[in-house]
């Protein structure tokens, strides 16, 4: 490995950690409950990953992801695994998505598009999520989440999905060029 590549990584993985502080910072400042169902909550926690996954790709994006969920799951919520897993797919489906098109296009239009693609992959990956894990982990039978699923699972991944990705819009462009330094 020359020293080029070693720099080059030693900055990345500085500027992937700066990244995950900032989201945990995002996390721990603004937490607002959803009020039809106070125990899911927004934060702006995913626009420091969604902005990773815009400047470096999915698999960036992923890492930074795991490393913020596990910490807020396990070390600052106490929302343990089943909160870790939702949350996981949630925003790293967000990033994969939105980090695989900006690559391939790196254009305004084509940010817009990324981001409207993930919050639909979101919404309709959550609702899967919800179907099959919130019955175990929760002990709520399948009919109570099938019910929520208009009601309470579609409106908040949509308003937590769509809020972060249009913050995330308006960031990134004057955050892009500290990150590509």
């Amino acid at each position: 490995m020359n020293e080029k590549t070693s720099n080059f990584s030693t900055a990345m993985i500085a500027k992937l950690a700066m990244m995950t502080a900032v989201s945990i910072v995002l996390l721990l400042i603004i937490r607002i409950p959803f009020p039809p169902a106070p125990f899911l909550v927004y934060d702006p926690a995913d626009v420091p990953i969604y902005i990773t996954a815009f400047a470096y790709g999915p698999a960036a994006g992923l890492i930074v992801t795991l490393i913020v969920c596990l910490i807020q799951a396990f070390l600052l919520a106490g929302d343990g695994l089943y909160g870790f897993l939702m949350h996981f797919v949630a925003t790293g489906i967000v990033a994969v998505v939105i980090g695989l098109m900006y690559a391939k296009c790196k254009t305004k239009k084509r940010a817009v598009i990324a981001l409207i693609t993930g919050v639909i992959v979101a919404v309709v990956v959550m609702c899967f999520m919800n179907l099959l894990v919130t019955p175990i982990y929760m002990g709520a039978p399948r009919e109570a989440v099938v019910a929520m699923i208009p009601t309470v699972i579609i409106p908040f991944n949509l308003l937590k999905a769509g809020l972060n990705s249009l913050l995330t819009f308006l960031l990134y462009k004057r955050v892009s060029s500290f990150l590509h330094r």
